[in-house]
């Protein structure tokens, strides 16, 4: 794997750890600022928000620029976010802080996709782009829980300095290490437009709405369950969380070379795994070293689905696919959200702690659903173009006999 990768890798855990440290640091910034726990909760909020605008609007605004240097023009941008919000004098200019940071998230991993299949051949394309998503994965191992801890001891402000100086070591990083790419022949907002109402870039951003919701059902609540069920101590939350990180990885590391191998059963795959790993998960909780255990499954079948979903619209957009492959992140964040929401939802309603999980299954399962829908529609498509080519190949032959 050529080094570019990590470079890749390197931004991907920067932007890692600023999207999920916020849960650990929620409490400190409500105080500091003066605020309620819930209401500093719009935080995380923020930042989805910034991802799902700023994904196919920066990518469609830079849909003519070279890709080396819209990376680093993202991640330039991803540093005055993360600075704002360091600086931030109120709790309103923290918002638009995170909501800055947010906006070139998708945008990056959609580039940062597209150019990371580029850097190798097409039969280790999904290697390529599993191993930019690895940054994103151990950012949960090591960046979350050392952000929240940093955060606790100097202060929130600390752990966003910090998190701004990855980024601009991740900056230097992507100039000196990612060659120059060019542009695909039909690059430009039409073609990208056009790709992105592909039947198949649809159903396949569908498809990551639903099935990733299921995982955001349970990981929004998985603090509270492992307390309020299992009878973990908070203290152990930062290991749980820990463990939840290391599942992703071995997850990211399982689905590259699976998405190269087979594409479309790794997406059948992963998914139906994730819906029985959180119905399992349901009545694991109440045991606290199955609780551990499943943790760690749910994080690696959870995170089995983004690499093959990521190659699948990349691949269906393949004229041009940056726009499709940024939207595919605002996907994911639109599948936090809802995720989070719904499971939310049960557990108001009065049906537990555990209902999450249950949430979450039926959502793996309408997403494994729209996955079957999706490839059965491309064998039929791929089926009736064999058999056009064939009828006119078998008519050539006519003619020339006579």
């Amino acid at each position: 794997m050529p080094l570019a990768l990590l470079a890749l890798a390197i931004s991907a855990f920067g932007i890692g750890t600023t999207e999920f440290v916020m849960m650990g640091l929620m409490p400190n910034v409500a105080e500091d600022l003066g605020t309620s726990v819930p209401t500093a909760g719009h935080l995380v909020s923020a930042y989805a928000i910034g991802v799902v605008i700023g994904a196919p609007l920066l990518t469609a605004l830079g849909s003519r620029i070279p890709r080396r240097r819209m990376l680093i023009w993202l991640m330039s941008l991803f540093v005055v976010g993360n600075l704002a919000s360091a600086l931030a004098p109120g709790f309103g200019t923290l918002v638009a802080g995170r909501v800055l940071a947010g906006l070139p998230h998708g945008a990056f991993f959609g580039v940062g996709a597209v150019v990371a299949a580029r850097l190798v051949t097409e039969d280790r394309a999904g290697r390529a782009v599993a191993t930019m998503f690895l940054g994103l994965t151990v950012a949960n191992i090591v960046g979350v829980p050392v952000g929240t801890a940093l955060g606790q001891q100097l202060g929130w402000r600390a752990t966003f300095l910090v998190v701004t100086a990855i980024g601009v070591v991740a900056t230097i990083a992507l100039a000196a290490l990612v060659p120059r790419i060019p542009l695909e022949r039909n690059s430009g907002v039409k073609h990208e437009l056009r790709a992105l109402g592909n039947r198949q870039v649809l159903l396949g951003l569908a498809t990551a709405v639903f099935g990733f919701g299921g995982v955001f059902a349970v990981y929004s609540y998985l603090a509270s369950m492992m307390t309020k069920v299992s009878g973990f101590a908070e203290s152990s939350v930062t290991l749980v969380l820990a463990l939840f990180g290391v599942g992703m990885t071995l997850g990211a590391m399982i689905a590259g070379p699976l998405s190269d191998r087979a594409l479309r059963p790794t997406v059948y795959g992963s998914l139906a795994a994730l819906a029985l790993a959180l119905v399992v998960f349901g009545f694991a909780v109440h045991v606290k070293w199955a609780a551990l255990v499943m943790v760690v499954v749910l994080g690696a079948v959870g995170f089995m689905t983004t690499t093959p979903l990521q190659m699948l619209v990349m691949q269906k957009a393949r004229n041009a696919p940056t726009l499709a492959s940024a939207s595919n992140h605002s996907a994911f964040n639109l599948a936090n959200a809802g995720g989070a929401w719904l499971g939310g939802v049960a557990i108001a309603a009065g049906w537990g702690w555990t209902s999450p999980t249950l949430v979450g299954a039926v959502l793996a399962v309408i997403g494994l659903a729209i996955a079957l829908l999706a490839g059965l529609l491309d064998r039929r498509h791929t089926g009736s173009i064999s058999r056009v080519v064939a009828r006119g190949e078998a008519e050539r032959r006519e003619s020339v006999d006579a």
